[in-house]
């Protein structure tokens, strides 16, 4: 027999309910008990068979990876980090996710602990054994120390990435506000995203960077001088351009991704080498 005791409810009956969900297909779960006021889910013996068990530790693992992480993240991010507003914790643990799932790669280089499941199934396998009794709580406070403190800095960094993007939004919010009823010195640009960017006007002629130089309102590199960058994005906003036309080989560069979220539907990306077929038909029209 087998039982564990959890200090709240709550986690008794998501635990059972896990349990009864994972062992549906395969086992007779009738010896599965859930003592609801005394907070135990409890394991009988006449079913305590070596594949039985093997498959329960499979579950208390997923409980403890899956269910109750999200809890542990939720917990840290209120009582460590004060974040009380669910939307916000909500924001914060999608960008945990998106870094654990390995979208973010230059922020999970800074968590990868490849014997954190092993360090887990290992604790469960010394306090998962027959005719054991065991508190839950007890077992992650002094068993899965190491691995909640993997989840604290897991919070620390989404946290900090989390007032990165939001600072970003501000910026990007901050200069569509500068275009609002800009008129358009050109009103197509062509911009070419090689080794450098290169400005083109609606004819596909170069515009020469002592001319975009000219065309920079002031008021953008005084004003916002450590967010704005004078090469690229002031040149566009002082041009304000009805159209843009985007030649680039990589769709997902930062800058890419900041001239679309600044300049929204005016943006049209175009493959790269469409701009030299672009460029060599209007010459031949030009000559």
């Amino acid at each position: 027999m087998a039982e564990i005791i959890f200090q709240t409810k709550m986690d008794a009956i998501k635990f059972y309910n896990h349990l009864l969900k994972s062992l549906n297909d395969h086992f007779d779960n009738e010896n599965i008990l859930l003592i609801e006021d005394r907070h135990i889910v409890k394991i009988m013996e006449g079913v305590a068979s070596e594949q039985f068990f093997t498959n329960v530790k499979n579950a208390f693992y997923e409980f403890i990876t899956k269910i109750k992480q999200d809890d542990w993240f939720r917990d840290i991010l209120m009582n460590q980090f004060y974040y009380e507003d669910p939307e916000e914790q909500q924001q914060i643990i999608e960008i945990i996710y998106s870094i654990q799932e390995g979208q973010r790669e230059d922020l999970s280089v800074f968590l990868k602990h490849p014997k954190e499941g092993l360090n887990i199934r290992a604790a469960i396998d010394h306090v998962f054994q027959e005719n054991v009794s065991f508190s839950f709580d007890s077992f992650v406070k002094f068993r899965l120390r190491s691995y909640l403190k993997h989840l604290t800095n897991y919070v620390e960094i989404s946290i900090d990435e989390y007032k990165m993007e939001q600072e970003y939004q501000m910026f990007v919010q901050m200069l569509r506000d500068f275009l609002v009823g800009r008129d358009p010195k050109f009103q197509v640009i062509h911009l070419l995203f090689d080794e450098e960017i290169t400005f083109y006007n609606g004819q596909l002629e170069e515009i020469k960077r002592s001319e975009l130089t000219k065309l920079i309102d002031r008021k953008l590199l005084v004003n916002h001088p450590v967010y704005v960058d004078s090469v690229t994005i002031a040149p566009l906003l002082s041009i304000a351009p009805t159209t843009i036309f985007l030649y680039t080989k990589d769709t997902e560069a930062p800058l890419i991704r900041t001239i679309n979220n600044i300049f929204e539907e005016r943006v049209i990306i175009k493959p790269y080498e469409l701009f030299w077929e672009k460029s060599a038909y209007s010459s031949e029209n030009h000559a």
